[in-house]
């Protein structure tokens, strides 16, 4: 029997609506300016939604999860209605492995930045083999991180990571112009942006 994920990121405050399935998952950016009131918020909103299972992680966006996370977990419900956090960390929810990580190379001056190199690759390395679910905000390099401009900004620690530990979905956001599906032999990524307009709509994929 296959789990239907449905899958979102980049949701910025913005309340779309969710197709139904078993389990959500959040790859970052709930918030637009990452504060307790907005994390809230974004947190009753998720845990109101039908799927057994919520999987969230935090994006460059969502300052109070670095900044004072114990305040942001509480509030954001982990453990509630089914929601579950992940940074650095796997669970297992329904029959999935799901594990959850919101680093990106450096970005501005944003939230969960580490620089290119040493830093990602020592975060990737925690990432097991055998998953069926990796959630990263941003995305490995040359898939799905093309920006307006044409350069790329996925991480290639990421991808070396990836591509060695071969999940079965990859789940990313963060470069919300790269929104779509890409395929190899081994994993499916999804770059599940909505984007500041909602100019996406959630990506459902069964495993």
């Amino acid at each position: 029997m296959s789990v239907r994920l449905v899958l979102i990121s980049d949701t910025h405050n913005k309340e779309s609506p969710i197709p139904r399935g078993d389990i959500l998952v959040h790859a970052g950016d709930l918030t637009m300016g990452g504060t307790l009131l907005e994390i809230a918020a974004a947190g009753q909103w998720l845990r109101e939604q039908p799927h057994r299972h919520k999987c969230i992680i935090a994006g460059n966006h969502d300052w109070a999860f670095q900044e004072d996370p114990e305040h942001a977990i509480a509030v954001l419900g982990d453990g509630k209605d089914g929601l579950t956090y992940l940074r650095d960390k796997e669970a297992t929810l329904g029959v999935l492995r799901i594990y959850g990580s919101p680093w990106q190379p450096s970005f501005c001056d944003w939230a969960f930045n580490l620089k290119r190199g040493e830093a990602l690759a020592r975060v990737w390395d925690r990432i097991p083999s055998g998953l069926d679910v990796l959630v990263t905000h941003g995305p490995p390099r040359s898939i799905l991180d093309r920006v307006d401009d044409g350069r790329h900004e996925g991480c290639d620690d990421l991808l070396r990571a990836v591509l060695e530990k071969r999940p079965r979905l990859h789940v990313f956001g963060h470069i919300h112009e790269a929104h779509g599906i890409f395929k190899n032999e081994h994993t499916t990524f999804v770059n599940a942006s909505i984007g500041y307009r909602r100019e996406h709509r959630p990506v459902i994929i069964d495993l």
